[in-house]
């Protein structure tokens, strides 16, 4: 930048690529400038080497000590300590300063990281120190290809003829030219067009490199440094994150409530702090457990380091690390918390997948744990493999399917309890009644899925706690027992509309002539319909089965004397009703397939 040749400092990150004996370096030059730091810190998530440069002329200066607490906080183990501008002082001066930077690192990840003292000018070290980046480099773990790739934007640009060009590190998976990716967290869908790393055109980018994506269908006014470019359709942007954070033994006391500058990737927000154990401020030195409620959604997964600067003055106050992306909001000091993001922080796969689920009172689904944990599916089928055998979690659906859910075996336990009370509530409430509808069933039984609703219908229903009987559920072994004058009721509404033929009265004479009130006798009726005893012809039309028997017997001789061609007219005098009962049983006998309209007449079939 101009303004970087004009002042002699770096103020934007800056990208250089070396190749020594096989390895290919990418490097991300930050600037050291305290005004600069926020600058820094989108560069230095995703490094494998930090290469520490203090100036020999300068010494430790207060920006390398934020630089270095940065460096601590976001959890990089390895390192390399470059002295600069070695030529431009004295030998015992270059001996004091290797003195200074020794017990400046002492206890930390450079304690014994080689120092190497060069001078660009000269050119003295620069082999020594190839050669130790080229050691450093082969030490480095590799990082896994096989996690959802993820790549923090940390510059995107325009360039003529081919679009939109954003560059990161590639943090995790991998990333291929045709590729689709999601842009988070706008959601906003792109195709890589081309693919470069090192300097070179490349086919697929892998974890761990520097890596340029061409985008199709993402305009440059869309995309600025913070955002993430990662798998579609796999994660949630988050507004609200719980972690573990700790300050620095040179920060200030930090009060509940306080809002602070919080940098994750290359990602800044400004986020508001609440202290989970009911503490009204933290002192130097102190770690807590605390949530963040962002002005602005990321993407940050499980375990993502961050930095917090303070609102203002603006300096690094400490750092930690994501736990949780979705958490509800809790009470202060509420119990169980504290427990729960323990396990989160110190688990292994299993331990937290059962903290996640036993924290779901809705249970998980494949996808929702995805978003929640950044795993992988085989991952999650492990885990919830082990699980399921120590019985300690319940897999509904088949876990090689993409549509499984985890629910925790109290919660699914608390599922069958509150379905076989509502049951239990309805036939209470409704003694003439056979069952309660399944969707009336899952309406009372709270707010669990459908598919760990219909898993634990099958569990009561293989224990024979339950029946099922087409869409009404009841409990195993009732039977409706009416009182003597409901039975009663129920002899004089059968006899009633067997007396009746096809010249049925209306129900509401018949209720008038019952010794039980109209809500019961509305039930009986029901008892009924469900026995086939009476036959629902319409809304407000009901005959008994014997009338509606004598209808085919006499539609079926009509057709074997006079042919299959029927008039409604005919239809009315064959059966001695009017059109008010005529035009209804001829829809009815349309629907049983026992006739068919044809313009104004009736085919029998």
């Amino acid at each position: 930048l101009e303004e970087e040749k004009r002042r002699g400092i770096t103020i934007d990150l800056g990208f250089a690529f070396l190749n020594v004996d096989g390895v290919r370096f990418g490097f991300v030059d930050v600037p050291g400038h305290e005004k600069f730091v926020r600058n820094m810190l989108a560069g230095v998530g995703g490094i494998d080497v930090v290469l520490f440069v203090v100036a020999a002329d300068e010494s430790i200066k207060p920006q390398t000590r934020e630089h270095f607490d940065i460096c601590r906080l976001l959890g990089i183990s390895r390192g390399i300590i470059a002295i600069t501008k070695s030529d431009k002082v004295s030998s015992d001066e270059l001996d004091t300063v290797r003195l200074e930077i020794e017990e400046f690192v002492r206890d930390s990840f450079l304690e014994n990281a080689p120092a190497i003292a060069v001078s660009a000018r000269s050119g003295a070290g620069i082999e020594e120190l190839k050669q130790e980046l080229q050691r450093s480099a082969r030490a480095v773990s590799s990082r896994d290809e096989q996690r959802h790739f993820r790549l923090p934007i940390d510059r995107a640009f325009a360039m003529k003829g081919f679009g939109t060009v954003v560059t990161g590190t590639l943090v995790a998976g991998t990333l291929g030219v045709e590729d689709e990716v999601q842009l988070y967290p706008t959601q906003k869908r792109a195709r890589v067009r081309g693919l470069h790393s090192g300097g070179q055109q490349v086919a697929r980018a892998v974890a761990g490199q520097r890596t340029a994506a061409n985008l199709a269908g993402i305009d440059i006014a869309d995309v600025k440094r913070g955002m993430v470019l990662a798998a579609p359709g796999i994660f949630q942007p988050s507004s609200r994150l719980d972690a573990s954070i700790t300050l620095l033994p040179s920060a200030r006391s930090l009060k509940n409530r306080a809002r602070v500058h919080l940098h994750q990737g290359t990602a800044e927000s400004v986020a508001e702090i609440i202290f989970l154990d009911g503490a009204a401020e933290h002192s130097a030195g102190e770690t807590a457990f605390a949530q963040f409620k962002l002005d602005e959604a990321a993407l940050v997964l499980p375990g993502d380091r961050f930095i917090l600067r303070q609102l203002s003055p603006v300096e690094t106050i400490g750092g930690g690390r994501i736990l949780d992306t979705r958490p509800a909001r809790h009470r202060r000091d509420a119990a169980g918390v504290k427990t729960f993001l323990e396990t989160l922080e110190r688990g292994n796969n299993e331990e937290s997948l059962l903290a996640l689920t036993e924290a779901s009172p809705r249970g998980l689904t494949c996808t929702e744990t995805v978003s929640r944990t950044g795993w992988i599916k085989s991952d999650i089928r492990a885990a919830a493999s082990k699980l399921a055998q120590s019985r300690r979690l319940r897999i509904v659906g088949d876990l090689n399917s993409p549509d499984f859910a985890l629910v925790s075996v109290s919660v699914f336990a608390e599922s069958l309890a509150t379905i076989r009370k509502a049951i239990d509530a309805f036939h209470a409430a409704n003694p003439l009644l056979p069952g309660i509808p399944k969707q009336e069933l899952r309406g009372r039984a709270g707010n669990s899925r459908a598919e760990i609703f219909e898993t634990a219908l099958e569990d009561l229903l293989k224990s024979r706690a339950i029946f099922i009987s087409g869409d009404l559920v009841q409990r195993a072994g009732r039977e409706i027992a009416l009182s003597p004058d409901e039975t009663r009721a129920k002899e004089l509404i059968e006899r009633e509309f067997a007396n009746a033929g096809l010249a049925v009265p209306s129900f509401a004479v018949v209720l008038a002539k019952l010794p039980v009130e109209s809500r019961r006798a509305q039930k009986i009726l029901q008892i009924l319909l469900r026995e086939k005893v009476l036959v629902k012809v319409a809304d407000d039309l009901v005959f008994h089965q014997m009338a509606v028997k004598g209808l085919r017997e006499t539609l079926a001789k009509y057709r074997k004397e006079r042919g299959t061609r029927l008039p409604i007219g005919t239809f009315k005098e064959l059966t001695g009703v009017s059109r008010k009962y005529a035009i209804p049983l001829l829809e009815y006998l349309d629907r049983e397939h026992l006739t068919r309209r044809v313009g104004d007449e009736r085919v029998i079939l």
